[in-house]
């Protein structure tokens, strides 16, 4: 696992598994330190290319991914890859989208979902995954019905 974050890096989450997925807001600059060798962008519109593998995921600010088949299948690929990767997750606010994701992510590695959006907001931000909906869709996920 020596490609993944420094756990002690801004914005890094540590999985119970021992893997780590970084959060961000686009809108920031990229951080000090290693770029990311996969990243997951939450946004309604494509973002700008970046020079690693990455993934576009439609989901329009402060709601729902558009395609909830596609959102699983993405957040999965980043889960895995998160197991030898230095993966990222990121919106362009970097807190309601970013957060939902990171805490489905979360799930999938086997924090329960009704647990999971603490888990992240205790970890990476307070107000992480910032609507209701957002938060019904974390339990959701869980029950394999997101």
């Amino acid at each position: 696992m020596s490609e993944t974050w420094d756990p002690g890096s801004p914005g890094v989450v540590v999985l119970p598994s021992g893997r780590t997925v970084r959060g961000r807001a686009l809108r920031q600059p990229q951080p000090d330190g290693p770029q990311p060798q996969h990243g997951l962008y939450l946004a309604g519109h494509e973002p700008p290319m970046v020079p690693w593998t990455s993934r576009w995921l439609r989901w329009p600010d402060f709601r729902l991914p558009a395609d909830k088949a596609e959102a699983r299948k993405l957040l999965e690929e980043a889960w895995r890859n998160a197991a030898e990767l230095r993966v990222e997750v990121a919106c362009w606010g970097g807190r309601g989208r970013t957060g939902t994701a990171l805490a489905c992510i979360a799930v999938l590695d086997g924090v329960p979902p009704a647990e999971a959006v603490a888990y992240v907001r205790a970890r990476y931000d307070p107000r992480a995954a910032e609507t209701p909906w957002q938060r019904k869709y974390v339990a959701r996920f869980g029950q394999g019905n997101a």
